[in-house]
């Protein structure tokens, strides 16, 4: 039998080799988008490290962050006019300079507490700003949202409730949320997870954004109950024990250390720190409040003139606006008196724990059941608790239950102080710890942590307690000045 001709035989080996070329080419094209993909992947995440076995160890897996780019109306716009606040922020314009760190301090007596050596005038609600200038030096930030473990949202909603909240109606407090909340409802970030996968920081109370909530119909926005809002995890100062996707961070302190160096530094200063005096309070009385105790507080330290200090903070006192003033009254007391003011936690309770100053505790929610992340479980480890309700009936001697604490017992609680003061810290946005984790850096961990655990789960599990009562703690005993 005779084969085909030979213009045949080309024309069925060139219809071959066509479709065979053409596969090549597009594995060959896939192969290169793939390694293209990952190649921007890890170069954007800056993580990337080859190891000896070959296969790529990524430091930042389970760790990446995407960072919303808002319209600036959210938060460079609203510190730009911290001019216009002239209410409880007169120098809005001062807190919020330097990062949000304040202005560097000089100290007028022995160049302790200055710029140079990391301190400065923060006020106790400037988290907003300190935080979103820390989380642009953070190593694990992503351009691809779709790899991101989580989603940070920085909106200034503290520095909000400040600049509309005097004078304004609700509707007006409210703008700037309802438009932040339709905003990022409307992103592709958002509909990957319905908004679990996203946080923020409010530098307030959680009280202070759950207007519905709150027991004056008048107080703060309602940014954390409307939709948008209330799918998201948030970092509170205070939490308000009512949603759990609310994690407390510790206040703001006038400490903010560039380097590991400076945090020991520290330590070892207030460990050799000579105590004068058994107990310290520094704070205003509350006459207009008969449930709170701090006026008994004052006369129990009144009545006690060799043991106990006090720093008034009367209205109109300037004494309470002086750092250097506070963190000296602080180094020279073994135990700082930290009961609640306007809300259950103080900036003080965490200025004291700063100076090596064991802190007293009148109401759980003060520490307690907050700060869980920061706060050893074991609270008499580094803290002492007198009831709130025996300091109001005058059952007890607030110097007697000090007095009776035994030496070495002391030094354990305060050398346990001592050893958490780089965990409620904010380190200089302008430089970076090395070996020193800070309090941003155990709130990312931690957020990260809950973030995972909320993307798997359904949007629905809104509160961890009963909220049926528009006062759900009213039974913990503190009144509520706002």
């Amino acid at each position: 039998m005779k084969g085909a001709p030979a213009d045949q035989k080309t024309a069925a080996t060139a219809s071959t080799v066509k479709p065979l070329r053409l596969i090549v080419v597009l594995i060959l094209v896939g192969w290169i988008s793939f390694l293209y993909y990952l190649y921007t992947v890890v170069v954007d995440g800056g993580a990337a490290q080859l190891v000896a076995s070959g296969r790529s160890a990524d430091p930042c897996r389970g760790r990446y962050i995407y960072v919303h780019d808002l319209p600036p109306r959210f938060n460079a716009d609203i510190l730009r006019d911290c001019g216009q606040i002239n209410d409880h922020w007169p120098d809005m314009c001062d807190f919020v300079s330097n990062a949000g760190l304040g202005r560097p301090l000089a100290d007028p007596l022995d160049s302790v507490f200055t710029g140079e050596n990391g301190w400065y005038g923060t006020h106790q609600f400037a988290l907003d700003a300190i935080f979103h200038n820390r989380m642009k030096q953070y190593e694990c930030l992503t351009n691809h949202s779709a790899v991101a473990d989580a989603v940070f949202v920085p909106f200034y909603a503290g520095f909000d409730f400040v600049r509309y909240h005097w004078g304004y109606d609700n509707a007006a407090r409210d703008a700037a949320s309802v438009d932040l909340t339709q905003w990022l409802m409307g992103q592709p970030e958002w509909r990957r997870a319905g908004g679990r996968d996203h946080f923020l920081v409010a530098g307030r109370t959680g009280w202070d954004f759950r207007r519905n909530n709150n027991v004056n119909p008048n107080w703060g926005t309602n940014l954390l109950v409307m939709p948008g809002g209330r799918e998201m995890s948030v970092l509170l100062l205070e939490c308000s024990l009512v949603h759990e996707r609310e994690y407390s961070v510790p206040y703001p302190t006038y400490f903010h250390p560039r380097s590991d160096a400076e945090v020991r530094r520290w330590q070892d200063r207030v460990r050799g720190q000579e105590r004068p005096w058994l107990m310290a309070f520094v704070g205003a009385p509350r006459p207009d409040n008969p449930k709170n105790i701090r006026e008994k507080i004052i006369a129990q330290c009144e009545a006690a003139p060799g043991d106990c200090t006090q720093l008034g903070c009367a209205f109109g006192s300037s004494q309470c606006h002086s750092p250097d003033e506070i963190m000296r009254l602080f180094q020279k007391a073994t135990f700082c008196l930290q009961p609640p003011g306007d809300s259950y936690t103080r900036r003080s309770a965490f200025d004291s724990m700063v100076a090596g100053c064991i802190p007293v505790f009148f109401n759980r929610v003060s520490a307690y059941l907050q700060y869980k992340w920061y706060l050893p479980e074991e609270h008499a480890k580094y803290s002492v608790f007198i009831r709130e309700d025996d300091v109001r009936a005058r059952n007890v001697s607030i110097r007697a239950v000090l007095r009776a604490i035994p030496p070495e017992t002391v030094e354990r609680m305060r050398e346990e102080v001592i050893g958490m003061i780089p965990s409620l810290l904010y380190a200089d946005p302008s430089s970076k710890l090395e070996s020193v984790r800070d309090a941003f850096d155990i709130a990312v961990e931690g957020i990260l942590g809950k973030v995972a655990g909320a993307r798997g789960s359904p949007a629905a599990a809104d509160h961890a307690i009963d909220t049926t009562s528009p006062w759900p703690w009213r039974g913990l005993g503190s009144g509520w000045r706002k």
